[in-house]
């Protein structure tokens, strides 16, 4: 009999409700703000669908650019816009009808959806995946049920210390939850909005570096600022150690600050960009692959990668083989002997030389950057000769035209019997004639004795 009463008091208790001027009133926005909700959200997909379709001119192509961005996420503006004028009726049932239990089931029910959808189908780590299915669906069903608020009184009551300073456990699990959030928010934001710039054929290479390390900073500062917000930490009081930072600056953290600004200095004013060949003060060169916001990567030919503070490229001598102009003039050097007839050597060495793929020549080709034969010197063993040549890019690599080049006049030569001489020497061997050899001296006669 007890069971049957407890029953019938919960049966009574649900009719009671479920007729109330209060259900219906909040029934009515519930049902208004999913229709609004479907209504949006297929307008807005049948227009991400038609931005595929648009043809590449004018705005359609900036209309066709945003949809391809927002078309992958087609599937999540149901329920996103769903919970997002949830929270607005929650707003007005609790204002005029001063009951919201059953629009806040209803957004939850949205947030859940929308959090096992971007789980399931656009989170790869397997630890933003637990994270989202251990911390944050948790939070979102207690919240549908309206046991949110209580539980949050409870864990801000508990007051913690550390030394001087007073935190209560809701402030730090705030801090923690949504600071994981922000984390992972951030990190995907700077990936898709990296690939984003990277695809903008219109942009050319220091013009998209420019804006990545823009949009990096933005973003730092961005989340930064919310992080300390949802932290609780009043963003007027960072003025007091603005003093202390910049202090820091000046002592601990110089070469950081120099290599960044050194690096915006370098994206503004251009003089270096991805893909040019430098040559250093020291020596050491390579191709600039990539721009940091601290140092630059130089790749080399032989695959080692150089790493350069910003600041050298502001306060000490480089060369840049191909900023401007990609053609550049290399020289060849070797000897013929001195009967050799120049008239006929030089045709077959511009013509040996003009013949290769890389090497600019022909008639539509400059005067002087045709390639070329002349005499550079009189040496002790031949005539020294010159041949230069114009390029597109740098001798190495994949281009090695000079290697090429050295293998075909070679032949060229040895095909005309032209000779390529070697120093002579002559080495005189004198023998040297035997010394006479000393004489022996005699010994002095003994001196007779004297008479008596």
């Amino acid at each position: 009999m007890d069971e049957f009463a407890n029953f019938q008091d919960i049966l009574d208790l649900v009719v009671k409700t479920v007729t109330s001027q209060e259900f219906f009133l909040q029934l009515m926005v519930v049902v208004l703000t999913i229709v609004v909700a479907w209504f949006l959200s297929s307008k807005l997909r049948d227009r991400l669908d038609a931005s595929q379709n648009a043809e590449d001119d004018g705005t359609r192509r900036i209309r066709r650019r945003i949809g391809s961005v927002f078309y992958p996420v087609r599937e999540l503006l149901f329920p996103a816009i769903g919970a997002l004028l949830m929270g607005v009726a929650v707003a007005i049932s609790g204002g005029f009808f001063h009951h919201t239990w059953l629009v806040k089931l209803v957004q939850g029910f949205y947030a859940f959806t929308l959090v096992l959808l971007i789980s399931s189908k656009f989170v790869h780590s397997a630890y933003v995946k637990f994270f989202m299915n251990a911390v944050v669906m948790p939070i979102i069903a207690l919240y549908a049920f309206s046991v949110l608020d209580d539980l949050i009184a409870v864990f801000d009551g508990v007051i913690l210390e550390l030394g001087s300073i007073k935190f209560t456990l809701y402030g730090l699990i705030r801090t923690a939850v949504f600071g994981i959030l922000l984390f992972w928010i951030g990190r995907l934001s700077n990936t898709k909005g990296q690939d984003l710039i990277r695809t903008r054929a219109s942009l050319d290479d220091t013009t998209r570096e420019l804006a990545l390390k823009s949009f990096q900073v933005a973003l730092v500062v961005v989340f930064s600022l919310l992080f300390l917000q949802v932290a609780g930490i009043d963003l007027t009081a960072l003025v007091v150690f603005g003093g202390a930072i910049g202090v820091g600056l000046g002592f601990g953290l110089q070469q950081i600050a120099s290599n960044f600004i050194s690096g915006v200095i370098i994206l503004l004013d251009r003089s270096i960009a991805i893909g040019d060949f430098i040559e250093l003060e020291d020596g050491r060169s390579g191709v600039l692959r990539e721009l940091g916001m601290r140092s630059a990567i130089l790749e080399t030919y032989d695959g080692k990668d150089i790493m350069v503070p910003n600041e050298k490229f502001i306060t000490t001598a480089f060369v840049n083989w191909t900023h401007h102009n990609q053609k550049q003039r290399y020289p060849i050097n070797f000897e013929v002997a001195y009967g050799t007839d120049l008239e006929k050597l030089f045709d077959i060495l511009r013509e040996v030389v003009a013949s290769h793929p890389r090497v600019l020549s022909g008639e539509d080709v400059p005067f002087e950057e045709r390639p070329d034969a002349e005499i550079a010197s009189f040496a002790e063993s031949g005539i020294e000769i010159l041949v230069e040549f114009w390029m597109e890019g740098v001798d190495d690599g994949k281009n090695r035209v000079g290697a090429d080049l050295l293998f075909m006049i070679w032949k060229a030569l040895q095909d005309n019997g032209i000779e390529i001489p070697y120093p002579h020497r002559v080495i005189t061997i004198e023998e040297k004639k035997a010394a006479p050899a000393p004489r022996k001296r005699k010994a002095p006669a003994a001196k007779p004795a004297a008479k008596k």
